[in-house]
């Protein structure tokens, strides 16, 4: 959606109220008493972390709330807890361990399910047997798998020892694999014999194998025997997990934590093409989406809490492991795709476990609503009550589809904005409390304080488009770079004084509703994901015949964004559709199939500024627009603009 799109629906949208009956029966009962809490969130926010933070297990206390100031803060300094003991082991401790907390089900129509005694047991299983191979507190283990019950278990054994863990989605390339373990450096990987993806076997071992010579960090491989596929076994070094953890005890004393000990390493994709290793701390990060879930979803004891996220992007361990295992509720994992074998498998899954709460993606509520409603009414959907989602911009549309036909206007739409830095959502609505409007990510949550400044860091006036910025710290902001500290000043806090830069478009309306709108630098999202131009650029100038490449995300009503090239090379004569099936090869080699390009467009020319920056500002214009609205005086060659339009223009005509 273009930015006059979003001027026009900010103007004309309106609120949807929630019914009183349904504030009633929240955890806090009524809008009035939450407004006051978020009130006392950013007025007196040491005051609110100190009284979330009580909610939870602590060793011992902490001795202050919060100290210091973007980019270098800390919270709970002192406190000593434990993230996997407040996750699970709490729940125990209350009489609640037959309680149901996890629910696996595999493409295939596997299941598994695990009370929360159950697994507790396995985590301390998989905690001692990382133990067993001296894994010990900073640590770093790699976890390579799909979403397998196997991978939320791994995330808390790693937890539970006070091991940093990252997890690499099994989506990824070798390369991209290679790259992400090269600058980790794991002590342990956890991987697969092998996983489906709509049918199609993926062998992760052999990826891992493929790799592993060059990552002389990893002295052990725990191997998950999914299919039981022929794999390769090195003695001494790879090991299977049923074997492992059949002989480990299910008693394992967990490590103690200072609050501020790193947790967590997610590499997110930067404008250098190099991933970004963003390090959270684990119990920071564990207390605040305990309470963002509490809020966001309106948690009970009896929820079942579905996250419809890949265990590779950070969106599983805020909302699936994290916020619902925080607030005790069962929470499913689903292994395959939502609309394979048939297209129904979503609708399925609703209505078999009886989902009553859901966080998603705008790009899976947009392919749902591309089905039609047939589909959708052969099921019984009346269990849901709360749909939450992040990842891109949310059309209106799309939105209104979802709150009046999926859910009978008898939901709570709940559209959030975050991102891999920020860990949970900062701007968002509370369930059943905010009112909600239809495309916006809502308003500036708990503890949060964001703004919409211009180029010089001043705040703009209302309904004008600007840079988003946070301009406090909350405990699960990010606190570095893996290894790269220089590289996380410059990333986030170099652009605005004291506050930290998101690289996102936005507005805020007279009501105080956030519109963001997209990407300010050359990353984009598709389907949630973001992806780095450069990454992908990168890729295709490795075909022969290619000496330049410019991509920018443009719209699509699926995933929001998909990536679009564009390619100059040395003879024209060599911009054949082999090629372009070439390139397209080599960015799913490269990255992955989420890469895929929409299309390839050969050209002679690319409009670049004098210092020779490839301006993909305005290719992204001619693409979406026809035309460009700003100067191109200072391009090192304006005619370019007028060339790459004839170009679009023409392989326009030719389509149709």
């Amino acid at each position: 959606m273009d930015v006059s799109g979003i001027l026009k629906v900010v103007a004309e949208n309106k609120l949807v109220y929630p019914s009183e009956e349904k504030q009633a029966k929240t955890t806090i009962g009524s809008s009035q008493a939450f407004q006051e809490l978020l009130q006392q969130s950013q007025q007196e926010p040491a005051v609110f972390w100190n009284d979330v933070a009580k909610e939870l297990l602590w060793y011992e206390p902490w001795k202050e709330t919060m100290s210091g100031t973007l980019p270098d803060f800390r919270f709970f300094e002192g406190g000593i807890s434990n993230p996997c003991v407040n996750l699970v082991d709490r729940h125990v401790a209350n009489g609640v361990g037959n309680r149901t907390a996890l629910i696996w089900e595999g493409e295939n129509g596997d299941t598994k399910f695990y009370t929360y005694n159950m697994l507790l047991a396995e985590v301390n299983r998989v905690a001692n047997a990382l133990r067993s191979f001296g894994v010990k507190k900073g640590d770093c283990v790699a976890i390579y798998l799909p979403n397998l019950a196997e991978a939320i278990i791994s995330v808390l054994a790693c937890f539970r020892i006070g091991a940093i863990y990252n997890t690499i989605f099994s989506g990824y390339s070798e390369k991209s694999l290679m790259d992400r373990l090269i600058s980790f450096e794991p002590k342990v990987i956890i991987t697969t014999d092998a996983t489906t993806r709509r049918g199609k076997v993926i062998h992760l071992k052999e990826k891992v194998d493929a790799v592993i010579p060059n990552i002389p960090s990893i002295e052990a491989v725990i191997v998950v025997n999914r299919f039981g596929t022929d794999i390769d076994m090195k003695e001494g070094r790879d090991y299977w997990w049923e074997e492992l953890t059949k002989k480990a005890s299910i008693i394992c004393e967990p490590e103690r934590l200072e609050a501020n000990e790193y947790g967590i390493v997610f590499y997110t994709s930067g404008t250098t093409g190099k991933p970004k290793g963003v390090v959270h701390s684990g119990m920071a990060f564990v207390i605040q989406n305990y309470i963002y879930a509490k809020y966001h979803m309106d948690h009970h004891d009896d929820d079942v809490f579905w996250c419809t996220a890949d265990i590779g992007w950070l969106t599983m361990h805020i909302w699936g492991i994290a916020g619902a295992l925080a607030n005790g509720v069962t929470t499913v994992i689903f292994e395959g795709a939502i609309d394979y074998p048939t297209k129904d498998r979503f609708y399925q899954m609703i209505e078999k476990y009886r989902v009553n709460k859901l966080f998603t993606a705008p790009t899976a509520l947009r392919m749902l609503k591309s089905m039609g409603e047939v589909v959708l009414n052969q099921y019984d959907l009346s269990c849901l009550d709360v749909i939450s989602l992040v990842g891109e911009p949310f059309d209106p549309e799309t939105w209104l589809w979802t709150y009046e036909v999926l859910g009978k206007k008898n939901i709570c739409v709940n559209n959030t904005w975050g991102q891999t830095e920020t860990a949970g959502c900062p701007i968002a609505g509370a369930a059943w409390l905010t009112p909600m409007k239809p495309g916006s990510a809502g308003l500036q949550f708990l503890g949060a304080d964001v703004a919409v400044v211009d180029e010089e860091g001043n705040p703009v006036k209302p309904g004008i488009l600007g840079n988003l910025v946070i301009r406090k710290p909350f405990p699960m902001l990010c606190r570095t770079l893996w290894k790269e500290p220089e590289r996380y000043y410059a990333s986030y806090f170099s652009q605005v004084e004291d506050s930290y830069f998101a690289s996102d478009l936005a507005l805020i309306d007279e009501e105080g509703y956030v519109w963001v709108v997209g990407r300010s630098d050359d990353a984009f999202n598709v389907a949630g994901h973001r992806l780095s131009t450069m990454e992908i650029e990168s890729a295709v100038m490795e075909c022969e015949g290619v000496v330049e490449a410019a991509v920018i995300g443009i719209p699509d009503e699926i995933k929001g964004e998909v990536p679009l090239v564009f390619a100059r090379l040395n003879d024209s004569s060599l911009g054949t559709d082999e090629l372009r099936e070439k390139i397209n090869n080599r960015v799913v080699q490269q990255i992955g199939k989420i890469a895929l390009p929409k299309t390839v467009i050969f050209t002679d020319t690319l409009p670049k500024t004098v210092s020779g920056k490839i301006m993909r500002r305005l290719l992204k214009e001619i693409i979406i627009a026809g035309t460009v609205s700003g100067d191109i005086t200072g391009l090192e060659d304006p005619s370019t603009v007028a060339q790459i339009k004839e170009l679009t223009e023409k392989r326009t005509a030719a389509k149709q």
